[in-house]
């Protein structure tokens, strides 16, 4: 069963990721990469995977904080083989304080075997309400 991410995020939308765990401070999202998310030797691109990554260890970590977005301050990948067919990221919020979370997540294939690991740290941030546009002109979202 997909639950909603909270808000339009139209990259994620592109891609097809479906949010089916949000809770506690973990997430599972699944993915079925499509032809053009391939790279030269039929697997997923790695930009893809990490876009995965990415996004299962934000959404373990505003699994917590539900009223607030994060952005990404830093991310470290390992590539452990070669992603192939469905998906599925498992995220983990490791720890937190007031304003940052430390997280990690394991993408998988359909046979359970790990594809490639991640670590990052996020910044929480206020969020707009759904359809609300940001009155900063240059729409800054500062990490200080």
């Amino acid at each position: 069963m997909s639950i909603p991410f909270g808000v339009d995020i139209p990259f994620v939308r592109h891609l097809g990721f479906e949010l089916t765990r949000f809770e506690g401070g973990f997430s599972t999202i699944l993915y079925t990469p499509r032809p053009e998310h391939l790279n030269s030797f039929d697997v997923t691109h790695g930009g893809a995977v990490m876009t995965l990554l990415d996004v299962t260890m934000a959404t373990a970590a505003r699994s917590v904080e539900t009223d607030m977005g994060v952005v990404t301050i830093e991310m470290k990948t390992s590539f452990m083989q070669p992603a192939r067919g469905a998906l599925s990221g498992q995220g983990r919020l490791i720890h937190r304080t007031k304003t940052m979370a430390f997280t990690e997540a394991t993408l998988f294939d359909e046979q359970g075997r790990a594809c490639a690991h991640a670590t990052g740290t996020f910044k929480y941030v206020k969020r707009l309400p759904v359809g609300v546009k940001s009155t900063n002109p240059l729409n800054v979202i500062s990490t200080d």
